[in-house]
C-alpha cells in the first residue's frame, strides 16, 4: 500500500505510507470517499484540497490537485492532470497526457485525452471529444458529438455542437527566425501566437509584437514567406 486513510468530515485524508514520483513518505494529500477513488499502484496521487468521490477513480501516474473535483464514474487516467477549481463528473475521461484545469468542467460522457487542454470557464460535454494537441478555453462550449482534435483552438465564448468536427494539422514548419513558424490550412503559428494569414498581415504592418522579438524584421520576414507558401496552395 502507498497510503492509509484519515477520516476528516465525511471523507479521508491519505497519507502516504512510501515515497514515490514527487510524493513523500508522511505526506498528506486530498481527500477521498473510499479507497476505489484512488488506485494502490502507479504515482497517481491526490493532492491539497482536492477532492475525488462517488465511482470516480484515478489511476496509472494521473494527478488530481488544488481545488479540483472529480465525482460520479469519472475516470482520470494514464499521466493526465485535473487541478485549479477544475471538475471532472459524470462518465468523463481525461486520460493521456490531457490537461483540465483553471474553472473548467468536463462531465456527461465527453472524453479529453492526447496532449489536449481545456481551460479558464470552458465546457466540454455530451459526447464530445477533444484530443490531440487541441485547446479549449475561456467560455467555450463543446457539446454533442463534436470532436476537435489536431492544433485546433476553440476559445472565446465559441460553441461547437452536433456532429461538427474541427481539425487543424500543421501543413509545414518553418525554420528561418528565432521562433518555430507552423502553417495550418490558412492559420499560422509563430512561437505561441496564432492567427490567420489576414490576421497577420495586419499585425506584421502595424508592428504588433516588436518587443517580443529579437530580429523583428527577420521574423516579418519569414512570416511572409509562409503566407506565400499558404497562397500557392489555394
Amino acid at each position: 500500500m502507498k497510503y492509509e486513510l484519515i477520516p476528516e468530515n465525511s471523507m479521508f485524508r491519505i497519507k502516504a505510507l512510501i515515497t514515490f514520483s514527487d510524493v513523500e513518505v508522511g505526506d498528506l494529500g486530498g481527500l477521498i470517499e473510499n479507497e476505489n477513488n484512488l488506485a494502490q499502484d502507479g504515482n497517481c496521487w491526490v493532492s491539497d484540497n482536492a477532492q475525488v468521490y462517488g465511482d470516480a477513480q484515478v489511476s496509472d501516474n494521473a494527478r488530481v490537485s488544488g481545488n479540483a473535483r472529480v465525482s460520479d464514474n469519472a475516470r482520470v487516467s494514464d499521466n493526465a492532470w485535473v487541478f485549479g477549481d477544475a471538475w471532472v463528473f459524470g462518465n468523463a475521461w481525461v486520460s493521456d497526457n490531457a490537461r483540465v484545469y483553471g474553472n473548467a468542467q468536463v462531465y456527461g460522457n465527453a472524453q479529453v485525452f492526447g496532449n489536449a487542454r481545456v481551460s479558464g470557464y470552458a465546457q466540454v460535454f455530451s459526447d464530445a471529444q477533444v484530443y490531440g494537441d487541441a485547446q479549449v478555453s475561456d467560455n467555450a462550449r463543446v457539446s454533442g458529438n463534436a470532436r476537435v482534435s489536431g492544433y485546433a483552438w476553440v476559445s472565446g465564448d465559441a460553441r461547437v455542437s452536433g456532429d461538427a468536427k474541427i481539425v487543424i494539422s500543421p501543413m509545414c514548419i518553418v525554420h528561418g527566425c528565432e521562433f518555430h513558424i507552423t502553417m495550418y490550412q490558412n492559420f499560422i503559428q509563430v512561437g505561441c501566437k496564432l492567427h490567420t494569414v489576414e490576421e497577420w498581415e495586419r499585425i506584421t504592418s502595424a508592428g504588433v509584437y516588436r518587443d517580443l522579438c529579437q530580429d523583428y524584421d527577420r521574423c516579418v520576414e519569414m512570416i511572409g514567406f509562409a503566407i506565400k507558401m499558404l497562397e500557392g496552395v489555394k
